[in-house]
């Protein structure tokens, strides 16, 4: 892989052509170094933003898949089937990528504290009120409110941890934040059935998180510290227009390549998580003297996720770490490596699951835990290859293309694979237990070809990431060499004639 260095640049359109390049990125090196080497140099108010953001970022992922974990109660109360409950999601995610970029121009130029508390409001009021939908286009419609309102929140949070800290103590505070994501997943499965059944209406599930997002609106109004943007690195860097930006950004090869990829994690863990708990269902309730029910399967299946991905989070964090400073482009290679594996493992917990219980959770639980070792990687590249006012706005960008052809569609898509394929095979009549079952496995094999694609990008990926992080970096060194903002606005550039 690339590992060496760039080339000096003797164009003066280039941020990075400058004679003292080299210096002045190891005294922002330094720089940083002094300020946050240390857990001991943190102050307590810095600790308690990131421990604000993981509890937001734990509710948002509980509201996302709390409706997963009843999606049989769903369909049974209006009369759906696997591809209108499958559009559920993809309603709630295609809002919730299309204001992404919204919130990412607005959140590199205003107060992040203000557009967090509008978004996490939001959400939490239009999810109380999709609980007393009484039909299924209203509480389409709500749902998709619903990710307006995360997209305020998760286009933001990570860009907060890139101003409080740098290298390795940033990646340990993103581990942690991304810790949230399949805890905050699992529990939703668990709330949503737990507070099902005890109601004996699936209904009151959705109503666990709003009271959580009350709390989590005050603390961010009144605790939450919005640092200045690029304060970490000492940046003294402005925004730039929007469209600089976006060239910017398509003219980053690791962004791009590591963003295309991520669609594919996002495809495969929207796929499964929506479907996976309805999938062993259907395939236990298939078993001789079965009695089981999609409130236990959807309890077992979250408290899966939550183990995976306690594992896999802190696990690729821990890797990367241990790797970064002898193999510079370790990143991309441990997240390919991962999502190779992880394909293998996810097709035997889909062929085991109507014989041997035992092994598809295994399977499951271990190739989910492999997916997830990607999560809080891909975040920490995102922020070290992407100089400090494009954040929020690289942030939006991997939102929006992640789920437009990620876990927008793969939902929907497996639902609607899965309706035609019950179709082809019982033409004339309605399908058995066998054809539901196997309509809906064969869909989901679709996503061990998607993880296989996306460790391939991951590993084209490892060519650049070393160039692009030395030209994030020079970039910030020159504009605080400078203490202006001179031409910056072309900062991480192709250089010309590359």
């Amino acid at each position: 892989m690339d590992q060496s260095g760039i080339t000096p640049n003797t164009s003066n359109q280039q941020l990075v052509a400058n004679s003292d390049s080299n210096s002045a990125t190891a005294l922002l090196h330094e720089k940083q170094t002094r300020r946050r080497d240390t857990f001991r140099d943190i102050p307590f108010i810095e600790f308690m933003t990131v421990g604000i953001l993981c509890f937001i970022n734990l509710i948002n992922y509980m509201d996302r898949f709390t409706l997963a974990g009843v999606l049989g109660d769903v369909k049974d109360e209006f009369k759906i089937g696997d591809d209108l409950a499958g559009l559920l999601q993809t309603v709630f995610i295609v809002a919730y990528m299309v204001f992404a970029p919204l919130f990412g121009y607005l959140g590199d130029r205003y107060s992040r504290r203000i557009i967090m508390a509008f978004g996490v409001a939001l959400w939490s009021m239009t999810t109380l009120a999709g609980s007393f939908a009484a039909d299924y286009t209203l509480f389409a419609v709500f749902r998709g409110m619903v990710g307006i309102g995360e997209a305020s929140y998760s286009t933001i949070a990570p860009t907060i941890i890139s101003d409080l800290f740098v290298g390795n103590v940033r990646s340990k505070m993103l581990a942690v934040f991304y810790f949230a994501i399949p805890v905050g997943s699992g529990l939703g499965y668990i709330v949503g059935s737990v507070a099902g059944a005890a109601a004996g209406d699936w209904r009151y599930g959705l109503r666990i998180t709003p009271i959580l997002g009350v709390i989590a609106v005050v603390l961010i109004i009144w605790v939450l510290q919005d640092p200045p943007r690029g304060m970490a690195e000492h940046s003294h860097m402005q925004p730039t227009s929007y469209k600089q930006d976006i060239r910017s950004l398509l003219r980053n090869p690791s962004f791009v390549l590591t963003t295309i990829a991520f669609t594919c994690v996002a495809f495969v863990a929207g796929a499964l998580a929506w479907w996976g708990p309805q999938f062993i269902y259907v395939g236990l309730s298939m078993q001789p003297d079965s009695n089981i029910t999609i409130e236990s399967v959807s309890y077992k299946f979250g408290l899966l996720g939550m183990f995976a991905g306690s594992l896999g989070v802190p696990l690729g964090a821990a890797i990367s770490q241990r790797l970064r400073e002898r193999v510079p482009d370790s990143d991309p290679l441990i997240c390919g490596f991962a999502l190779l594996a992880s394909a293998p493992l996810v097709y035997f917990a889909l062929i085991s699951v109507s014989s041997y219980v035992g092994l598809t959770y295994f399977f499951m639980f271990v190739g989910m835990t492999t997916l997830n070792l990607t999560w809080s990687i891909v975040a920490d590249i995102v922020l070290y290859v992407v100089i400090p006012p494009r954040r929020s706005t690289a942030e939006a960008f991997q939102i929006l293309i992640s789920h437009m052809f990620g876990d927008a569609g793969s939902p929907y898509l497996v639902g609607v694979i899965s309706e035609n394929l019950k179709r082809t095979l019982s033409p004339r009549q309605a399908p058995t237990p066998q054809i539901d079952f196997s309509s809906l496995q064969y869909a989901l094999f679709v996503t061990c070809f998607i993880e296989v694609i996306g460790g391939v990008f991951f590993l084209i990926a490892a060519f650049y990431i070393v160039k692009d992080k030395l030209q994030a970096d020079r970039a910030i060194a020159e504009a605080d060499g400078h203490s202006s903002e001179p031409s910056h606005s072309t900062a991480h550039e192709d250089v010309e004639g590359e």
